[in-house]
């Protein structure tokens, strides 16, 4: 299993994430993302444990402090995948 919970590597991930944002204006990022291809599974796992948090799940995994931070780069909770590709890559 992927492990995204270690606060170190949430920091790091973090942090990649929000120049993504800068460079690119959204949070969807490419699951072949060519400069950071680690970096779609972590977005990913963010999505997975707001759902768990969502239920219930008191895990360490996501956090209120958490959320306000994705919340604070514009994080789409929900990935929407119905976008037609070519409008996709044209955003890159």
């Amino acid at each position: 299993e992927w492990e995204c919970n270690t606060s170190q590597l949430w920091n790091r991930s973090y942090t990649e994430l929000a120049s993504f944002v800068q460079e690119f204006g959204h949070t969807r990022v490419p699951k072949k993302f060519p400069k950071n291809p680690s970096l779609w599974r972590w977005v990913a796992c963010q999505r997975q444990n707001y759902q768990k948090y969502l239920k219930g799940d008191s895990s360490p995994k996501m956090t209120n402090d958490r959320i306000l931070l994705l919340n604070k780069v514009g994080f789409e909770w929900e990935c929407n995948n119905s976008q037609p590709w070519n409008i996709s890559y044209e955003e890159l």
